[in-house]
């Protein structure tokens, strides 16, 4: 490895791509842990990939971690992975960067950078001075069915997106001018309104200047300019999206350690987690609300509960926390002056969390105002829509507070989530 990453907990991988030929518009899915409560889209995707080689057979959508013939369909994906491999279908691009231009639905195009990052240098806990962190409270319930699918698992296809907090723009945008030196490694078209994405590899010289850049972005004096502190752990990443699949990772990494001597732990495969690097400032990047939808409940019951809850609260909108709600009798806003807390995400999970344990029902977490009001109009549910989050408050308030709470933010709509592209042997 590279020893200019050594110090970064990122480094340059053995990244598996499809050989030339493939139907890569086929092959790339979108992250397992979306559309979870709409079957039709994943319907359609199986529908448009058919028979071809795709990264449908070597993930499990969430919708079906619950499903009866769960360890079955963990069989099935297991069992691809390793069809995939033994038949020579992948190449492999050893001790490589990528650099990735994602154009996406709606016409902007989102710049990453594919690496590796070090287990040892994560940490979910709250409050963690790690130099990766989570970046919303990793609900420990949410582990182990993905434990399952990963821990038999000979490779890994990454969602994990990681931010850095780069405002001068050093890391990742000089790879976009420079991209020409590079060699190009793909270019299509993602199916179900995608958008569409491009891949390179980063030379030598370019992985050095790279490495030099995220280096820069640890000291102390740009921790004390961007945050105002002093003689604190630098937070170099923070998770973006997938935070539960980079915790199960982490997991079955812990697991392994158990069983191997310390001395070998720093050559299992295991260890890392192949994930994408964004700019935090990348003027594509959007942070979306993730919404709720409440089902099996009785939408007045709710909306009253809350009301005692919050005494205080008050239908209408007002100074305070405002939250929207869609059910099948209409539609309205929640207020509560005065919030105990920051985000109007605390607000409604703090409810949520108390009301769903005394009386039962089920929350999902819901991308996209459109499709909560649709869930939310079903009989005995209730959808709740949540204001944005602004870019700007995301590290210092892992810096000041630990974390947010549990899915405050999205970035960007479903359809713009990492699709599985890449993969990397973890066995």
């Amino acid at each position: 490895m590279n020893p200019k990453f050594e110090k970064l907990g990122f480094y340059p991988a053995d990244i598996l791509l499809p050989k030339k030929g493939t139907d890569m518009t086929r092959w790339a899915v979108v992250a397992c842990d979306q559309f979870t409560s709409q079957p039709e889209y994943w319907q359609a995707v199986e529908d448009t990939v058919g028979d071809a080689p795709s990264t449908l057979r070597l993930i499990l959508p969430e919708a079906e971690l619950n499903a009866p013939d769960v360890e079955e369909r963990i069989a099935a994906v297991n069992t691809s992975m390793g069809e995939y491999l033994s038949s020579g279908l992948f190449d492999t691009l050893e001790d490589s960067l990528l650099y990735i231009e994602r154009v996406q639905s709606d016409g902007k195009v989102r710049h990453g950078l594919l690496g590796m990052v070090d287990l040892e240098q994560y940490d979910f806990t709250p409050g963690s001075g790690a130099l990766i962190r989570a970046t919303e409270g990793t609900v420990l319930s949410r582990i182990p069915p993905r434990v399952k699918v990963r821990k038999d698992a000979p490779i890994e296809l990454p969602h994990v997106m990681l931010l850095i907090d780069d405002p001068n723009k050093t890391v990742i945008e000089p790879l976009t001018r420079s991209s020409g030196e590079m060699k190009p490694l793909y270019r299509f078209d993602l199916q179900q309104e995608g958008g569409s994405i491009a891949g390179w590899k980063l030379t030598a010289a370019q992985a050095d200047e790279t490495a030099d850049a995220l280096a820069a972005l640890c000291s102390a004096e740009e921790q004390a300019w961007k945050y105002g502190v002093k003689d604190v752990p630098p937070l170099l990443f923070a998770v973006g999206d997938g935070n539960h699949s980079l915790a199960t990772a982490k997991q079955c990494y812990e697991d392994l350690k158990k069983v191997t001597p310390q001395s070998q732990w720093a050559s299992l495969p295991a260890r890392y987690a192949l994930v994408e690097v964004v700019n935090n400032h990348d003027s594509a990047l959007q942070f979306e609300p993730i919404h709720r939808c409440v089902f099996g409940v009785k939408p007045e019951e709710i909306l009253e509960a809350f009301r005692a809850y919050y005494p205080g609260a008050y239908e209408g909108q007002g100074e305070g926390h405002v939250i929207a709600y869609t059910h099948a009798g209409g539609e309205g806003y929640l207020t509560v002056p005065n919030p105990r807390v920051q985000l109007a995400v605390g607000t409604l999970q703090a409810f949520l969390d108390v009301y769903i344990k005394d009386h039962g029902g089920e929350i999902d977490y819901i991308h996209g105002a459109g499709v909560t009001d649709r869930l939310g109009r079903r009989p005995e549910s209730i959808g709740f829509k949540l204001p944005a989050m602004g870019k700007q408050q995301l590290f210092k308030t892992v810096m000041a507070d630990g974390v947010l709470p549990r899915k405050t933010f999205s970035m960007g709509h479903a359809q713009d989530k990492r699709y599985y592209v890449e993969a990397r042997k973890i066995r």
